[in-house]
């Protein structure tokens, strides 16, 4: 069985074949600057030279339109005919409060991604237009909805409610819902497997560490807590986004500066974090770190400040689940900046963990960064949300 993973931005599409015989990805691609002059797909099929395509894709319709062509290619496809495609799994950002599984889309689906376009602006539309251009390129093929906020659903309420009249909740669904759920669900499951845990009773702590930044806590598998919130913006310092503050520095900004609510919300995720911290210098934790290693102090505050409030958030997962098994470092800081890896760690001493620093130079694989005599296992599992996304629509189709 094979199954196409879309993943559509505003004005992007990302996309994976994957053969769920053996997982193994079968060409991927990506369509961009789409509704945009200047459109362009990138198609790479294993084994094969990569295809570059630039031609206007003025809607997701025509986008996928194109990767429907560039699978069949008798050059550089990989598939005869679209009927090979056994099903489209699509990553969905936001399903409110109605959905905390994936599920088969059909049009009460669609209704629901629909009402929640206030709560992922960004993103659900375009989810939206991906699944709806699928249906109409491909009639008959099912479509699986998989959302990032399904695995933070499953956070029990002194958890996931704020402490705010709870009317807001009744009325607008106000809570906190996670994100990067996909993300999490899959290397929690495969920390499990990975560490040999009990697959019931496993606590693990997942850093998703990467220009957007956050993390989670789980048992069995399933979410006791997670660090953001009823948007990405709650929990972690991030590349531009400041994560927890007080609300009332918004008001406070908003009377000294003269703006309204939405101009100090945009300044909050779009030029805070460390890019904010560090007095305008990146949101690249790459080039922030050049600028620590250079003497820059407000860099070496911003990146100091980025560890600290990883290891708290660890710790307070620990304290939440009173115990745990393994931390797991992902996504692209979390697989591949072994400084900050280590610098996180150092905090945990009480946990009674100790890193090996040679194994800890390891980049972007699978590996134990522990020592034998720690005692908790603390590895790296680089994150696949497309293969998560592909099992999840094989189980509800196949």
């Amino acid at each position: 069985m094979k199954i196409l993973v879309i993943n559509c931005g505003s004005s992007s599409l990302k996309y994976q074949l994957i053969d769920m015989e053996n997982e193994e990805v079968l060409a991927k691609g990506l369509c961009e600057r789409i509704g945009i002059e200047g459109s362009n797909l990138s198609h790479k099929a294993a084994g094969k030279e990569e295809l570059e395509v630039k031609k206007e894709m003025p809607n997701h319709t025509v986008a996928i339109k194109m990767v429907m062509d560039a699978l069949v290619d008798p050059e550089y496809g990989v598939i005869k005919d679209t009927s090979e495609i056994s099903a489209v799994g699509h990553r969905v950002l936001h399903a409110g409060t109605v959905y905390s599984d994936s599920i088969i889309v059909n049009e009460d689906v669609k209704n629901v991604i629909r009402d929640c376009f206030d709560l992922g602006p960004l993103h659900n539309p375009a989810n939206l237009m991906g699944i709806e251009a699928c249906e109409e390129a491909m009639p008959g093929t099912p479509n699986v909805a998989v959302f990032d906020t399904a695995f933070g659903m499953k956070m029990p309420e002194k958890a996931s409610l704020y402490a705010i009249p709870y009317e807001y909740y009744e009325k607008y669904s106000i809570r906190r819902y996670g994100f990067h759920g996909t993300s999490h669900s899959y290397v929690s499951k495969e920390a499990i497997k990975y560490c040999e845990l009990d697959p019931e009773t496993a606590k693990v702590i997942v850093c998703h560490l990467g220009n957007g930044a956050s993390v989670s806590a789980s048992i069995g598998g399933k979410c006791v807590d997670t660090s953001m919130g009823l948007t990405p913006l709650e929990g972690l310092i991030m590349g531009t986004r400041s994560g927890d503050i007080d609300p009332a520095v918004v008001q406070f900004i908003c009377n000294k500066e003269g703006k309204d609510v939405n101009e100090v919300l945009n300044i909050l995720n779009k030029k805070s974090g460390i890019l904010g911290m560090s007095g305008g210098v990146s949101s690249d934790f790459r080039d922030v770190q050049k600028a620590q290693g250079e003497g820059n102090h407000k860099a070496d505050v911003a990146i100091q400040a980025f560890i600290y409030r990883v290891a708290k958030y660890i710790g307070a997962y620990v304290a939440a689940m009173n115990g745990v098994d393994a931390i797991v470092f992902t996504a692209g800081v979390g697989e591949n900046d072994k400084p900050i890896r280590g610098a996180v760690c150092e905090y945990l001493g009480y946990l009674g963990i100790e890193i090996d620093p040679e194994i800890n130079k390891a980049r972007g694989k699978r590996v134990t960064i522990s020592t034998p005599e720690s005692k908790v296992k603390v590895c790296v599992i680089p994150t696949n949300e497309e293969l998560s996304i592909a099992r999840e629509t094989l189980a509800l189709v196949k």
